[in-house]
């Protein structure tokens, strides 16, 4: 018999979430945008809570506790300092973002408790504490260091400290404005992509660049210290007072004005966004060398938007100041509702940590799933043409991938966090020289240089990738293999900019990015067998267990949730062959898509 049920809820930034806990085991988990189909949803998250509570079965008064994961009035105070060490010049930001707070974000107990009907106690966690908390307590150690980075939490835009048992302790913060997420943003912004939405396409352009502002930054905007600790020179950065990340003087440092979204990408936004993200994987290297100077931990739990960059993830591994590392899949402040959840299971009830034997996030498919029954009756009812499988459906689906085709894959419950695990994903040939560039603009219709993760059958995993290790959630870059790369001829060693993807560059070219690196996903059997034995069969007829997992949605978009999410991104994009559960429907075979709106209007372009 269960006998405490905790809601965790995040909300009002970006990211709405909520999570179940139940006795201190996760019973769901979930986003709201993947309901409202709005990406990064901000408001209050009553689909994800009503989910969350269906999923379990329970009324709101059968709850414990609900858990928020910040202190809103905690910050408000800093909204109001910022703004009074500013003023005048921040008015026109100060008018924008107060009102909010006036009518809504200073009464969230009642609003929780109106939004829910939930009469009972509602507790209130930091920021970066739930952060932490999220990151330790699902992790596979029974103690270790933490580290959290993100934008801005109260005032904190780092913390690191130690957990151990039903215990964490913050040793130490680094505050606002100086912060390495905002630091990273500023250059999203500039390059013309959009904040706290666009920074892993920073990431991603990279490589395409060299560090040639490197020098720039160090002498102009950052005085780093030893311990990865620093200090932002705010002569040259907006988000204090304006309604921008960067200011002229900024623009002035970097050749010219921020690039326009949408405008051609030039060498300057590829050279930029190497170098930030050298500066931020030295940044993290010194964190995380001091985490491990005054801890004396072996092993480091991660979370925090900056997380989420898996280039900077591995370097951290391979670096091997910690024996390992766990990252919290949705490091976001998605991820902080599961955090305040456990803050107030372990800490305020005094609760037990269980006993570890692997994680606890459970794959992070902790979302909806849909039965057969439904899908047959949801395709019946619209009399859409479809073919039900049986156990033959690895060997039909791995030979469709074999033929080219690009394969929508929905199964289970839907993922956690900001990654596509197998559950709600876009799957296709790796192997394939034209692949990627097919998946970018015909069936995502996003930048052509957007390369995409591998997912691979764990036990293949040190066959084709430098890594020793799982990578369940993808938040872990290693190279291919020298023995899996191809030779770059003269010719192409020439090509410039985007052009350089046109060379091969090892026998899975479409999940190898131009410096050779991966951002992997490994599969394993326990935590989702339907996609292990898919992969399987794939292997077994090609010799390859890899294949090419990107997000089942299209530009803009959500993550598709239920089966007819899953079927208008069928028909609106390229998608060849759709997959619900064991329903299979081939594209020529489905009736004319009378499509009432242009998702190019509905979906803000990311």
């Amino acid at each position: 018999m269960i006998n405490k049920y905790i809601l965790g809820i995040s909300a009002f930034y970006h990211d709405s979430a909520a999570c179940l806990l139940a006795d201190g085991k996760i019973v769901a988990a979930a986003q709201e945008e993947r309901f409202t189909r709005i990406k990064h949803h901000h408001d209050f998250p009553k689909n994800a809570i009503q989910y969350c509570l269906s999923e379990a079965g329970i009324l709101p008064a059968e709850l414990e506790s609900i858990a928020f994961y910040d202190k809103p009035f905690v910050k408000f105070e800093r909204l109001l300092e910022t703004y009074l060490c500013f003023a005048p010049a921040g008015l026109a930001s100060f008018l924008t973002s107060i009102p909010p707070w006036i009518s809504k974000k200073l009464w969230l107990s009642d609003l929780i408790r109106r939004e829910t009907g939930y009469c009972g106690r509602i507790l209130f966690a930091e920021h970066h504490e739930s952060h932490a908390a999220s990151a330790f307590f699902p992790s596979p150690f029974e103690r270790a260091a933490f580290l959290t980075v993100d934008g801005v939490g109260e005032w904190a835009s780092s913390a690191f400290g130690t957990g151990e048992g039903n215990r964490l302790k913050i040793l130490s913060e680094q505050h606002f404005p100086h912060s390495l997420g905002l630091l990273y943003s500023a250059f999203t912004f500039f390059s013309g992509f959009k904040v706290n939405s666009g920074e892993y396409k920073i990431m991603g352009l990279a490589p395409f660049g060299e560090p040639k502002f490197v020098k720039q930054i160090y002498d102009h905007l950052l005085d780093l210290k030893e311990d990865g600790s620093f200090r932002l020179n705010m002569e040259y950065f907006d988000y204090c007072s304006g309604l921008t990340m960067t200011n002229a003087k900024f623009a002035s440092l970097f050749g010219g004005k921020p690039r326009q979204p949408e405008a051609e990408i030039t060498q300057r936004e590829m050279d930029l966004a190497r170098s930030i993200q050298e500066v931020t994987e030295e940044i993290m290297l010194r964190m995380a060398r001091h985490v491990k100077k005054s801890t004396r931990e072996k092993q480091l739990c991660l979370a925090g938007g900056v997380a989420l960059n898996c280039v900077a993830n591995g370097k951290l591994l391979r670096s091997r100041i910690f024996d390992d590392i766990w990252i919290q899949p949705a490091a976001g402040d998605a991820g902080g509702a599961l955090g305040a959840a456990f803050l107030a299971h372990h800490h305020y009830l005094g609760l037990p940590a269980p006993a570890k034997n692997g994680d606890l996030q459970k794959g992070s498919y902790l979302g909806p799933a849909y039965s057969q029954d439904f899908i047959r009756k949801f395709l019946d009812e619209r009399k859409l043409p479809y073919v039900a499988a049986g156990n033959d459906l690895p060997d039909l689906i791995s030979e469709q991938l074999i033929q080219g085709k690009v394969i929508g894959w929905f199964n289970g419950r839907m993922e956690f966090g900001p990654r596509s695990l197998g559950s709600r994903s876009i799957i296709a040939d790796s192997r394939n020289p034209e692949m990627q560039k097919k998946l970018n603009l015909k069936i995502k219709f996003r930048e052509g240089f957007r390369p995409f993760a591998p997912s691979v059958l764990a036990e293949e995993t040190s066959n084709w990738f430098d890594l020793d290790r799982e990578s369940p959630y993808m938040l872990l870059t290693a190279d291919v293999l020298q023995g899996r790369r191809c030779r770059i001829t003269e010719s192409e060693q020439k090509l410039l900019g985007i052009d350089k993807l046109n060379a091969v560059r090892s026998s899975i070219p479409a999940v190898t990015h131009l410096d050779y690196s991966a951002r992997i996903q490994t599969v394993n059997r326990l935590d989702n067998p339907d996609y292990y034995a898919l992969i399987s069969a794939f292997f077994k007829k090609t010799g390859c267990p890899v294949i090419i997992n990107t997000s089942f949605n299209l530009r803009g978009e959500p993550i598709v949730c239920s089966p007819l999410d899953a079927y208008k991104c069928f028909m609106r994009s390229g998608i060849d062959v759709l997959v619900l559960e064991n329903f299979v429907l081939y594209k020529e075979s489905q009736p004319e898509f009378l499509d009432n709106l242009d998702w190019r209007t509905v979906y803000e372009l990311d």
